[in-house]
């Protein structure tokens, strides 16, 4: 039986270790096997479902060594102003109780083909990057990482980074609050080295000028990880459904078409897929409800989507969505199941 058969479909029970200041409003999290036995692997950029007693969800990056099976390790930066997750964890973990967490899953994936690797890191959105840099050293890959925060104390990771730091392979920049000290993120990207793929994970800003700056880059060379929907996780009508329904509200959206049975939902605008999926007996797994993780895709034969998720390429667009937010632009989507 191997370690992932171990554990069942839907989660693990871990226990937690041990628990680390990093920085500002900022610890990390070790968690193990409560009998001390090996855990799922996980490739660098994967990330756990952190359940929650409301029955929400949360995503967070694992940033230790992919090559360890012996633990997995999760940094989080408090944000008194979030969805709750953060404050929770740091307020109510502590060393040897249980969490349940999903096994890990990848939607950012380091992309072995590149002959260098480039990750831009704002704060907290470091924690992917750990786990890359530690599968670039196991390998030999070679790497820069441009590491931005607003000061020391609130950098993460001070001690594992001064190995890179001394060999010129992290650099970090320190804006004291003011953008304009911080990285010419234009200057830097301007021209892309051949061979070279991008990795962007940080707050949305951050990433709004990565995206802009890096727009001349080759196709599928630029990689974005989000932590927080661009736009509320509230279904939005599309432009479309807009103007069918006209001024009342609550006129239908669309309708869906279960290939395998023939039968045809309506879909609201104030219902996502998933829930009318669900309301007729089809259940879908979802996670995030965010459009920020793969688990509730599902494919499609016939139909054009208004997508709205952060995490599919558009090759996989062509024949998936996200259900727990995307919408259609026509008024019927095939569904493939």
């Amino acid at each position: 039986m191997s370690t992932e058969d171990k554990y069942p479909a839907h989660g693990m029970r871990l226990q937690m270790r041990q628990i680390t200041h990093q920085a500002e409003k900022i610890n990390s999290f070790e968690m193990v096997h409560p009998e001390g036995e090996d855990l799922p692997e996980f490739t660098a950029g994967a990330h756990l479902d952190f359940f929650f007693h409301d029955g929400s969800v949360r995503q967070y990056s694992l940033c230790n060594n992919p090559k360890e099976r012996h633990r997995y390790v999760i940094a989080i930066l408090r944000d008194d102003k979030g969805r709750g997750g953060s404050v929770a964890l740091h307020e109510r973990l502590h060393v040897q109780r249980t969490v349940s967490v999903g096994k890990p899953r990848n939607n950012f994936p380091i992309h072995e083909e590149a002959k260098h690797h480039l990750f831009l890191a704002g704060g907290i959105g470091v924690t992917p990057m750990m786990s890359m840099i530690y599968h670039c050293q196991n390998i030999g890959a070679d790497y820069t990482m441009h590491y931005c925060t607003r000061s020391k104390k609130t950098t993460a990771f001070q001690q594992e980074f001064e190995g890179p730091i001394a060999e010129g392979r992290v650099i970090v920049h320190h804006d004291e609050g003011d953008p304009k000290n911080g990285l010419d993120i234009k200057a830097l990207l301007k021209k892309q080295t051949p061979g070279t793929h991008l990795y962007c994970c940080g707050p949305p800003g951050f990433m709004r000028a990565v995206k802009e700056f890096s727009a001349h880059w080759l196709d599928d060379t630029v990689h974005f990880e989000f932590f927080t929907a661009a736009a509320s996780p509230k279904v939005t009508m599309s432009e479309e459904e807009k103007s069918y329904a006209g001024d009342n509200a609550l006129g239908i959206g669309f309708r869906i078409k279960i290939a395998s049975s023939g039968s045809v939902f309506s879909v609201p605008n104030d219902k996502s897929i998933v829930e009318v999926l669900a309301e007729n007996g089809i259940e879908v797994k979802v996670s995030c409800k965010a459009g920020l993780c793969c688990t509730c895709a599902v494919g499609y034969l016939e139909g054009e989507v208004d997508h709205k998720d952060l995490v599919l390429s558009e090759a996989d667009r062509s024949n998936y969505l996200t259900s727990c937010c995307s919408r259609a632009k026509s008024k019927m989507i095939v569904l493939d199941l």
